[in-house]
């Protein structure tokens, strides 16, 4: 009797496994959310033709797409302020079609402001090596004026790894080096998406950060904590849009920069 009972158990078990299964196996798959009811058997059926993208064409010569917004190409720095006084910006303006950091003299940012933007721009430490550790040809690119990407000659030059070249300052590491030689020029193309606020003031959406170094990636769409301060945590206070500004390191950095050209997305 005792075996009958442990059989009709079993069997009744496999019987249940087998409804699981087939209850599992019968539901439908959801591949997203856009895609309901029947599924297409034609191909027009998931073809579609508006809206249109916008034509953007590149200029080969320069590497300047047509909708971009040029903020500096060699000849002036009207676009730009110091970021304290909001007077014009006094860095020097080079007869290579370059701008260098003018000692001590404060900070420089764009007197237009965005939001989330792609973002070009080339960037060289001296030849002749001063300094070292952050003090080595210590620049930085921030977006919004709150978030660092680093700009330094860590060739040979080692230094705390969340502050070297191509880092968000304090908050992701590069995931490689790629510096050119120091005096040479290096381009960075940053992919930023700006984070979002409520009405409240309360982040609702982290930013992000994709970094190209010279063409290699080295930033793969990392989350912005917040503000990237030399001391202390991320803060993230409120915002709208802001300038991109330019540091001045205050430690003769005489880093230079030129071909600076913005997209807004």
């Amino acid at each position: 009797m005792k075996n009958i009972l442990l059989l009709a158990l079993g069997i009744t078990a496999i019987s249940c496994k087998a409804q699981e299964n087939k209850t599992e196996t019968s539901k439908p798959i959801i591949i997203h959310e856009e895609y309901t009811g029947v599924e297409p058997t034609k191909p027009e059926e998931t073809e579609f033709y508006t809206p249109v993208p916008p034509t953007v064409i590149p200029n080969t010569k320069q590497g300047v797409p047509s909708d971009a917004i040029v903020l500096f190409n060699g000849d002036n720095l009207e676009r730009w302020e110091h970021s304290k006084t909001k007077e014009n910006a006094t860095w020097y303006v080079n007869t290579d079609g370059s701008m260098s950091v003018k000692n001590k003299s404060g900070d420089i940012q764009t007197k237009q402001e965005f939001g989330s933007v792609q973002l070009h721009i080339e960037w060289k430490s001296p030849k002749d090596i001063k300094g070292n550790g952050q003090s080595r040809a210590n620049s930085g690119v921030f977006l919004q004026g709150k978030y660092e990407v680093q700009v330094l000659d860590n060739n040979d030059n080692e230094t705390y790894v969340n502050g070297q070249v191509g880092a968000v300052y304090k908050q992701h590491v590069p995931l490689v080096k790629a510096s050119v030689p120091s005096g040479e020029w290096n381009a960075y193309d940053i992919i930023y998406h700006a984070p979002e606020f409520n009405k409240k003031g309360e982040k609702i959406k982290s930013g992000t950060l994709t970094v190209l170094h010279n063409g290699i990636l080295i930033q793969d769409h990392v989350e912005i904590k917040g503000t990237t301060p030399y001391i202390g945590w991320p803060k993230n206070p409120p915002h709208g849009k802001g300038p991109i500004r330019l540091q001045d390191h205050g430690d003769n950095s005489r880093v230079s920069y030129r071909n600076i050209w913005v997209r807004e997305l």
